[in-house]
């Protein structure tokens, strides 16, 4: 039998095309407020006209806010967006499209959100909604949150909010900083952001990434670095990205020498200092502080956040060594694996 959504897609087409216009400026004025209306319209892509006409009509609905600094959603607005989450995942065929990256991947778990985050910055933060929205289904009375770098760990930071009530979570950078001038991006900033909104605590990890091989033995050696490592070696939930092998390697200011072996074995993706090729196997590691690939086994919850459309040949390339449980992505890099 046909569901409530594919018979009104084929009988009122056009209302659920404006449902899904107004849900997605919901959706971006709860992402970016306060925001005005000229500022909404950029990062939406529409018409100042339009985005007016339809602001007028959410605030007369009591969904929206206005106030002289900008737009906020409302309550009611936030509840709206709750209500409609998987029914709009349906009508924008989210649902099927997870399933087949589900199989294309073989990943236990997939979640999708609309758009992509290489054009557009809220989808890197529904991104991390969803993240905190799924760690509130598997957080455990004692948890300690692993957490590596990188903008899209940023983006889950920004959105962060209390995981429950009665759970002490403690947050731990996964791995030391690459070193990177953009502070927000490191690990130890972003575990302490994360603990403060969840209302959690927090440990740092003050190493570089990389290093050498006789700065690492004498780190390891430091009881605080002891003491933090084993704090995130029995971590029961991994949060990490998956990057582009080139990409990765420049930030971490690799060498001309690494960078011809990377290009030679058509390197395509890194993570936690391992770089993989496109049939997932490893070609090139470097010395790091913090959590290893092999430590991911006895981890309960390994989640994977990246999207955008540059990231699908990377996201492709880790998935084949299968170590993580759950890939939260975007729109866009799905329907561009399934293309490859």
């Amino acid at each position: 039998m046909r569901t409530l959504t594919e018979l009104q897609k084929k009988l009122i087409p056009d209302v659920l095309e404006i449902m899904q216009r107004r849900y997605f400026i919901l959706q971006s004025v709860e992402s970016f407020q306060p925001i005005g209306r000229r500022g909404l319209a950029g990062k939406m892509n529409i018409t100042e006209r339009n985005v007016r006409a339809e602001i007028d009509l959410l605030h007369k609905q009591g969904l929206i806010d206005i106030t002289s600094k900008g737009m906020y959603i409302s309550k009611e607005g936030k509840l709206i967006l709750e209500q409609l989450s998987e029914m709009m995942k349906e009508i924008v065929g989210l649902s099927h499209l997870e399933k087949q990256i589900r199989e294309k991947l073989n990943v236990k778990k997939v979640i999708i959100v609309p758009g992509d985050s290489d054009e557009h910055g809220w989808v890197k933060q529904e991104m991390g909604k969803a993240c905190v929205s799924f760690l509130k289904t598997i957080i455990h009375t004692h948890s300690t949150i692993a957490v590596t770098g990188g903008t899209t760990m940023a983006a889950i930071a920004e959105v962060m909010s209390p995981l429950s009530n009665d759970a002490e979570c403690l947050f731990v950078p996964a791995r030391g900083g690459v070193g990177e001038k953009a502070a927000e991006s490191q690990a130890s900033r972003i575990v302490a952001e994360m603990a403060k909104k969840a209302n959690g605590d927090y440990r740092l990890l003050y190493a570089p990434d990389p290093i050498s091989e006789s700065s690492y033995q004498n780190l390891i050696n430091e009881p605080v670095i002891r003491e933090i490592l084993e704090q995130i070696r029995h971590a029961n939930i991994v949060i990490h990205g998956i990057g582009d092998a080139k990409t990765m390697a420049k930030r971490r200011k690799t060498s001309e020498k690494v960078m011809d072996k990377l290009t030679a074995n058509h390197a395509a993706s890194e993570a936690f200092g391992y770089y993989f090729d496109q049939e997932g196997n490893i070609v090139h590691k470097v010395r790091t502080i913090g959590l290893q690939l092999e430590d991911l086994a006895s981890i309960e919850n390994v989640i994977a956040v990246a999207g955008g459309k540059s990231k699908a040949e990377a996201i492709v390339s880790y998935f084949k060594q299968g170590k993580s449980d759950l890939l939260i992505t975007d729109e866009a890099v799905a329907e561009e694996i399934l293309r490859g």
